[in-house]
């Protein structure tokens, strides 16, 4: 039998490292059903490591409330947007190379003999990403309606690099057809192929993208709503975060109301202030206490802007000068509204219950309302959300406008909504823009999300990063209709040509190879003669 040295040096270390066997090798045979079973699975791997690296590329969008969520249960701080990518990066990474080695060993014609370490790190990795999988749709099944809205977004994009992927992996497959010993799995794998080719040609009948369309029926561009303020600049629901805002050109302020023990409203989003406060420090003991049993002398003693610096939620960094800056404390509702009035800007709110058994549970809407009223600010710049007694609302002060945070009904007459960007479609959107009803999405943090909602026409978005998303002049893409059939046309018809063009090649190559070893059987055979 030929030795290793026969070998060229290159396809001797794959297939050393592939097998972790650093003893010489023989001359490879035929390769068996079980071999090749293995490199489809590393394969099938590989594919969905990467569509879980792309699951979480999209919920980071949403992933802030997660941490929140994850703070209030536990009591700690983690960025697990990092945890979650980078350890789907290390699986992905490493099913990578591994392919990598199988598809060259392929080409250099050498035995796939996968050692067994390789195979449970395989099975390790299915089953990893397998459980992010459940876990997402049994802790956060929403999230997939996220997932579905990327898929419009990026749709065309992942076409063009899908036929192109599954083109160059033609020559791959094309020197395992031909050399495989297995004429029946063989002939299944490449009906596979083409299956998943034609269907690579014609997906883009199924694609529907608000932004393929023509650049001069582009909408206006969304207004922007600061998510309680700017929480990326500064600590959410504090006067700093509402000058970051304005800072930023964004005219509308988004926040949340509670009331206070001796009735005061004030700005805060937790039941609890262990998150967004010093509590701890201050007031040992009552971390896990509702936010509105505190009276406001004592809400006004909490530092609610130092967790920013420690915990950095964003990821966007700090600076030490916010320590000694005013507007790091709970400010009011008053203080708010005497501010909003001066520089002209929108208010919008949660107005959130107090607990059971508090002084004004059931009057905090009353509280609320009477606090506005009294202000300086003018009605109209009153965005009111809140849908308890309505009615009321409407009454006492006409000024205000009023928003629903619930889908249209048959026979509801209002103009204005707010709705979570999970829970509306494209066609939804126009329709209610088509009956002028505003549309307002929350919330809405990265570029290709707000793109898409631009070109879909919505009036304004909630979001945390209001500074990026303002200095887009245009949405990432615009596609003319007639391009993108152009380009579909012409990637099929290349990748068409390539295809056969690498199946007539390695059928060249492989007769070649037969040639070579027949006649080197017959030398063999000679030599054993003599």
């Amino acid at each position: 039998m030929a030795r290793a040295g026969c070998w060229p040096t290159c396809c001797l270390c794959l297939w050393r490292l592939h097998s972790c066997d650093c003893s010489e090798s023989r001359k490879p045979a035929k390769r068996s059903t079980c071999e090749c079973i293995w490199i489809l699975f590393c394969f099938l791997v590989f594919v969905w490591t990467m569509i879980w690296l792309y699951v979480t590329q999209i919920v980071n969008n949403d992933m802030h409330n997660f941490n929140e969520f994850m703070f209030r249960s536990q009591g700690w701080w983690l960025d697990w947007s990092l945890v979650v990518v980078t350890v789907t990066a290390v699986l992905l990474t490493y099913c990578s190379l591994l392919l990598i080695l199988l598809l060259c060993l392929v080409l250099c014609s050498q035995p796939l003999r996968l050692h067994w370490i390789h195979k449970v790190l395989l099975c390790l990795c299915a089953a990893a990403v397998s459980l992010g999988v459940v876990f997402l749709d049994v802790k956060w099944k929403e999230e997939w309606e996220a997932v579905a809205i990327s898929l419009q977004v990026t749709a065309p994009f992942l076409h063009i690099g899908a036929v192109i992927g599954v083109s160059i992996l033609a020559w791959v497959l094309a020197a395992y057809y031909w050399g495989a010993n297995s004429r029946v799995f063989r002939n299944v794998l490449l009906a596979v192929y083409i299956l998943v080719l034609c269907a690579l040609y014609v997906s883009p009948l199924f694609i529907s993208s608000p932004c393929i369309m023509k650049a001069e029926q582009l909408p206006p561009k969304p207004r922007l709503f600061g998510h309680r303020g700017a929480p990326m600049l500064a600590p959410e629901n504090t006067m700093l975060s509402f000058y970051k805002m304005v800072e930023s050109n964004v005219d509308v302020f988004e926040s949340d109301v509670m009331v206070s023990h001796d009735g005061i409203p004030f700005l805060m989003h937790d039941n609890f202030l262990l998150r967004t406060t010093n509590i701890g420090q201050v007031f040992p003991g009552r971390e896990r206490e509702d936010s509105g049993n505190f009276t406001w002398s004592e809400l006004r003693e909490l530092d609610a802007g130092e967790w920013f610096l420690q915990r950095n939620p964003f990821r966007t960094g700090g600076s030490q000068a916010l320590l000694s800056q005013q507007g790091r404390k709970i400010p009011s509702l008053s203080e708010l509204l005497a501010a909003a009035e001066t520089l002209n800007i929108s208010i919008i709110f949660d107005l959130r219950p107090p607990p059971p058994g508090h002084p004004y549970n059931e009057t905090y809407l009353n509280v609320t309302l009477e606090t506005i009223l009294k202000s300086p600010i003018r009605q109209e710049l009153v965005l009111w959300l809140p849908d308890e007694e309505r009615d009321e609302v409407i009454a006492l002060a006409p000024g205000f406008r009023q928003i629903y945070g619930r889908r249209r009904q048959e026979n509801d007459t209002f103009d204005a909504v707010n709705l979570s960007y999970k829970n509306i479609s494209v066609s939804e959107i126009r329709s209610y823009i088509q009956n002028n009803i505003t549309v307002n999405l929350y919330v809405v943090n990265y570029p290709w999300l707000y793109s898409h909602f631009w070109c879909a026409g919505v009036t304004s978005v909630t979001t945390n990063a209001c500074h990026i998303l303002q200095d887009l002049a245009r949405p990432l893409w615009v596609l003319d209709p007639k391009h993108y059939l152009l380009i579909w046309i012409v990637a099929d018809c290349i990748s068409f040509l390539h295809v056969i063009w690498a199946f007539v090649i390695q059928r060249k190559c492989s007769r070649v190879k037969e040639e070579k070893d027949a006649e080197g059987v017959l030398l063999m055979k000679i030599q054993n003669l003599t």
